[in-house]
């Protein structure tokens, strides 16, 4: 029997060939984390609702070390009660978060002090604003859009006051899992300090809408006008039209010459 010559075309020795060199040389593959879930923090009854987690923390922490008795100062970052923070040196949100902590622990029956005090208990707080460049995957939580396929699947042939109920209920799952993605993000961490010790603290992340940053931000590093509204295409492309036009100099007239002034007293005279 004769043996036919068999033969691989070069394309395919070369795919062979990158996938062992591929299989032995490989870096660490990037593994996400599991599914999770964080809080986006959009308006300040958000605030408000941090601002209670907090004082029932801080009463929770006072109960168990048995101090519920001891007093309370929650900590300016600048000026008081009287006299104001100046412009650009405070955000709204130090500002809202100090007034909502203080009348959440006045609920609580917790003494807080309307100024500091040596037997008193320092509250103090600070937000950092963080800033991801990079464009983040995310997705919907599992199991909605399986219950949303399932759900059309099974209702194909039903009723149709069935059917309309069943798509208002998938799309409210869509929905509650639908939330806009954006670049920041802020950690909120508040702790009290007892003869040079930490008595308490916590720390809290949440996302924040883009434009809203500056809800948190004390200082602007250029100190200029900043500008939060955003561009449509037609400005955008008239910005670039404008920085795309080059600007001409004006090419200052050669000085006169005597020649040149003789020159001219004759065709004036002409």
């Amino acid at each position: 029997m004769r043996l036919r010559h068999f033969s691989l075309h070069p394309f395919v020795i070369a795919a062979i060939f990158l996938f062992v060199w591929g299989c032995t040389a490989r870096i660490p593959e990037p593994v996400t984390y599991p599914y999770s879930q964080q809080q986006k923090s959009q308006a300040a009854w958000h605030w408000n609702v941090l601002a209670k987690d907090v004082a029932n923390r801080i009463n929770e922490q006072l109960v168990l070390s048995g101090n519920a008795d001891k007093s309370l100062y929650v900590e300016y970052n600048c000026g008081s009660d009287a006299v104001p923070c100046k412009e650009n040196k405070t955000s709204p949100f130090n500002e809202a978060f100090r007034d909502l902590l203080i009348t959440n622990l006045y609920d609580l029956r917790i003494p807080t002090m309307a100024e500091p005090d040596e037997e008193a208990l320092n509250i103090d707080f600070k937000v950092q604003t963080i800033r991801h460049v990079s464009q983040r995957m995310r997705t919907v939580q599992p199991g909605v859009i399986t219950a949303i396929s399932a759900g059309i699947a099974v209702i194909r042939n039903a009723p149709s006051s069935l059917l309309l109920i069943a798509s208002g209920a998938a799309l409210d799952a869509a929905n509650t899992s639908l939330v806009q993605n954006g670049h920041y993000e802020i950690i909120i961490t508040t702790s009290i300090a007892n003869k040079g010790e930490y008595f308490f603290r916590s720390s809290d992340i949440y996302y924040i809408n883009d434009p809203d940053f500056w809800h948190y931000m004390e200082t602007f590093p250029d100190g200029g006008p900043l500008s939060f509204a955003s561009q449509t295409l037609t400005q955008k492309r008239a910005a670039e039209k404008r920085r795309a036009i080059p600007r001409v100099t004006p090419i200052p007239p050669a000085p006169q010459t005597t020649e040149t002034k003789r020159a001219e007293a004759r065709q004036e005279e002409i």
